[in-house]
């Protein structure tokens, strides 16, 4: 499988020595850090979702387990049904400022590029 690569050496594994690679750039490196504040706020949001609901489930039991329709209880539609939603919502929350980011860094790029070639 690694032979297949002519265009980059194999290098096997643990043999990189991380001391000796390169600083990521400016930009690689705040996109780095945007996307993982976002992905961690995300995170908390949904977990505090999941959470709270052992927290509802024994403070207001009476509600989570009324029947809604068909025998399901609010407890198995928030748990089950929104909380896929909310996967769902974050996934694309993260998606799209992902792309955002990525979209601002090239007209950025694109803008330094054409302030370098500017004649005059």
């Amino acid at each position: 499988m690694a032979g297949e690569y002519s265009k980059y050496d194999y290098v096997e594994a643990n043999t990189v020595d991380i001391d000796q690679l390169e600083p990521l750039d400016f930009e690689t490196d705040g996109i780095i850090k945007a996307d993982l504040g976002t992905g961690l706020k995300l995170a908390f949001i949904y977990f505090a979702f999941i959470l709270a609901m052992p927290v509802l489930n024994w403070f207001a039991g009476g509600f989570m387990f009324s029947r809604m329709w068909g025998g399901m209880t609010y407890a198995w539609f928030f748990t089950g049904i929104v909380a896929m939603l909310m996967a769902f919502l974050i996934a694309y929350i993260n998606i799209h400022s992902y792309e955002k980011r990525l979209l601002k860094n090239a007209n950025r790029t694109q803008a330094k590029e054409n302030e370098r070639r500017r004649i005059g």
